[in-house]
């Protein structure tokens, strides 16, 4: 626990004592919160006190007289005693009327020990108590710790860790990026308008913390508390990479947090933004250091992709998916932002439950480990962030190229429809009718003749073809895709039907080029620019 937090139990948990028969005879009903006990003879005991104590007396240097008696609990009231206990017998045989009086009128609750309590009995007691909450205490952050680092550990590393806060604080817990968009929440939403107040409140908190950030340097972490409506709302911001803060957690509870909420609230505070830093984001493990140095000496993938399987899960995922992605949408952001940004990493990684993500710029690639005859499921997270993505259908290592290729046409339908994503499936479908040796010699020979072309050349032809097929024949929509002009797309398509000796307007044509380029070996990138 942190150093300023004091435990403390409930003044109600020792009057439900029966070995101290206790009994309240004066002051409000409500209960108190007791933190220490305090023994006290002395006229003024206020030099003495801290606050939070129940205060033990046997009255022996009470002062005399209702205005004495009034100055007394007014003066102890005042230093923060949580409670007084009259204990009765040698000096008193009955707890003064005038005494009584006084803590009504101020509010201060009075207890009455009978002649067989001693002092000591109650303040072991209290003490036996506060072990006891501490211990508890102690217990349950351990174990919401525990499960905290556990999460950390899981490929969905973000939403694991937003679970187990929200299980463990009985909160909702929601990661903003800077623009209020949600990227993954856990636990029940609370009413309307709560969510809306809780984006707001952390897109003001972010906005805050990078605007007082020193330049060139990371914003200092900072936090925000709203209460709406018996909801209670609470931002922490995380640092981001390029001294800005670009993440949040914000989190809605209906009770006020605790010392143990704040406590996990902290722990898991500090584990995002781990998870969000360039030297997590950005790193690798030791399995995938491995594969790639065996890869650059020479093995082939199907060689070493099992070392980035999950270790958890052996056999249960021998084939992967591969994922092309376009971030279409424009986002606000600082210039000069970097094109492997470790929040869009994280997010995107735990978006698609894998560590493999490259990023560049406006481009993304990852690999995600998968068992067979498994569809894949687009994250909405993806979307949120402006991402457009192709799925390719589980295989094996060795039928990686041949997935690439299925994730670039799927993202490419997934532009062209302005769908959020596409997963490409080949069930039913003639591909499956066709042996992939077959299809790609088919693909070399159909395809041959561009090889003659003059520039622009076979890539850049081969390139607005694919582009003018997914977008169904679209000149204008083909052009902007490409950043040419619209009689540049035509003049190339003119000399592709000249050399392939094709009609492009009859739709068997069309169909059939699209088989073939789904299968063409080796296929350099396509290029946009170029003179026509």
């Amino acid at each position: 626990m942190a150093g300023t937090e004091q435990f403390a139990v409930p003044l109600s948990m020792l009057l439900g004592n029966p070995a101290l028969g206790l009994t309240r005879i004066a002051g409000p009903a409500e209960d108190r919160l007791i933190s220490t006990v305090g023994t006290t003879e002395v006229e003024d005991p206020v030099p003495y006190l801290v606050g939070g104590e129940l205060l033990l007396t046997a009255g022996v240097r009470l002062p005399s007289g209702p205005n004495g008696i009034e100055d007394y609990v007014s003066r102890v009231v005042a230093a923060g005693v949580a409670a007084l206990g009259f204990g009765v017998a040698p000096v008193h045989q009955e707890v003064p009327a005038e005494l009584a009086a006084a803590c009504d009128r101020h509010g201060l609750p009075l207890l009455r020990l009978p002649p067989g309590t001693p002092f000591v009995a109650v303040g072991q007691a209290v003490y036996d108590a506060i072990a006891e909450v501490r211990n508890s205490t102690l217990r349950r952050i351990s174990t919401a710790q525990s499960a905290l680092a556990s999460a950390a550990a899981r490929p969905d590393a973000l939403r694991a860790v937003l679970q187990q806060l929200s299980a463990h604080t009985e909160a909702a817990s929601v990661l903003f990026d800077a623009h209020g968009n949600e990227l993954f929440d856990a636990g029940r939403r609370p009413p309307d308008p709560g969510p809306r107040l809780l984006r707001e409140l952390a897109v003001s908190t972010l906005a805050r913390s990078a605007a007082t950030s020193a330049r060139g340097r990371p914003a200092p972490p900072a936090a925000a508390a709203h209460h709406h409506d018996g909801v209670h709302l609470t931002v922490h911001t995380l640092p981001g990479a390029d001294g800005a803060a670009a993440l949040a957690l914000g989190q809605a509870a209906r009770t006020a947090p605790t010392p143990v909420d704040r406590q996990v609230t902290g722990t898991a505070t500090v584990l995002l933004s781990l998870l969000t830093s360039p030297s997590h984001a950005l790193g690798a493990d030791a399995g995938g250091v491995g594969a790639l140095v065996r890869l650059m000496l020479g093995a082939a993938p199907a060689d070493v992709a099992h070392a980035l399987l999950p270790d958890d899960e052996p056999g249960a995922a021998d084939h992967w998916v591969v994922v092309h992605g376009r971030r279409l949408r424009s986002r606000p952001g600082p210039a000069g932002r970097s094109s492997t940004d470790p929040a869009q990493l994280a997010a995107l990684g735990t978006a698609l439950g894998t560590p493999y993500v490259h990023l560049d710029r406006a481009r993304l690639r990852a690999l995600v480990p998968s068992a067979p005859d498994t569809r894949p499921t687009p994250p909405a997270q993806a979307a949120a962030l402006g991402w457009t993505l192709g799925f390719s259908s589980p295989v094996p290592a060795a039928e990686l190229p041949d997935a690439d290729a299925q994730a670039e046409r799927a993202l490419e339908r997934a532009v062209a429809g302005e769908a959020p994503a596409v997963v490409h499936s080949a069930a039913h479908s003639l591909h499956s009718l066709v042996s992939a040796h077959e299809a790609r010699e088919h693909a070399r020979a159909r395809f041959a003749p561009l090889s003659r072309a003059p520039a622009p050349g076979a890539a850049v032809l081969l390139g607005t073809l694919r582009t003018w097929l997914a977008f169904h024949g679209t000149w204008d929509r083909t052009a902007a895709e490409l950043r040419v002009h619209r009689n540049t797309v035509r003049h190339r398509l003119a000399r592709v039907a000249e050399l392939l000796d094709v009609d492009l307007q009859d739709p068997e044509v069309r169909m059939e080029l699209w088989f073939a380029l789904r299968w063409l070996p080796d296929d350099p990138a396509a290029g946009g620019q170029g003179s026509g």
